[in-house]
């Protein structure tokens, strides 16, 4: 078991600043930070009070610069079964981005919501990739071999419950989302346009999230 932890830890030594694992075309630790950093700016970047549509086209570069790091280590396959559990951890902080960026655009084009109530739906996105991130920023110790002492055992521990927490925040926006979107799709009935909103949105069937 021990041999294995530390494949874990060289293979994706996520954070670790000067990893020593290479693989031929991919380096996940570079990834992995990568999908963190981004994820941290764009929720710096969602808390600017101002004018919301050009704060989400700034919001909206950084996801398309950062969306290289999620799909590469997405490809990435070669790791042992317990890297392979940070890996997944790493991507659900990608999908969390991925299902504010995508729906808010949508927000944005809504006619149902004020400025000011896009405003506080991007910040509330934004707390949650920041709290989200830092389970992250936490498991740096976890993975990193120069981190806290600790066995196999508890290693592992603290892994899976950066996985479930992360998971955990995962959910929450996707229940936000939702939680947003049917306010718009609650005042267009009143106004006899739900078709355009499921139009907009899509069906339960469409959404991934």
């Amino acid at each position: 078991m021990k041999t294995k932890i530390m494949v874990l830890v060289v293979a994706l030594c996520l954070f670790a600043g000067n990893a020593s694992a290479q693989w031929a075309v991919i380096d996940p630790t570079n990834l992995a930070q990568g999908i963190v950093n981004t994820t941290k700016e764009i929720a710096q970047t969602s808390k600017i009070v101002g004018n919301t549509v050009d704060t989400f086209k700034e919001t909206k570069k950084l996801y398309d610069q950062g969306k290289q790091y999620y799909d590469a280590l997405k490809s990435v396959n070669n790791l042992v079964k317990d890297a392979r559990k940070v890996q997944k951890t790493v991507l659900l902080l990608g999908e969390i981005t991925d299902i504010y960026v995508t729906n808010f655009q949508l927000m944005l084009s809504d006619k149902n919501f004020r400025p000011e109530e896009l405003n506080a739906i991007a910040f509330g996105y934004s707390k949650l990739l920041e709290e989200s991130s830092d389970v992250l920023t936490e498991l740096k110790n976890v993975v990193n071999i120069n981190g806290l002492s600790m066995t196999d055992a508890e290693r592992m521990e603290r892994i899976d419950k950066a996985y479930n927490s992360v998971l955990n925040y995962r959910n929450l926006v996707s229940y936000y989302t939702r939680k947003n979107i049917s306010v718009s799709y609650l005042r267009a009935k009143k106004i006899s346009d739900t078709d355009r909103v499921i139009a907009l949105y899509g069906t339960a069937n469409d959404r991934y999230w």
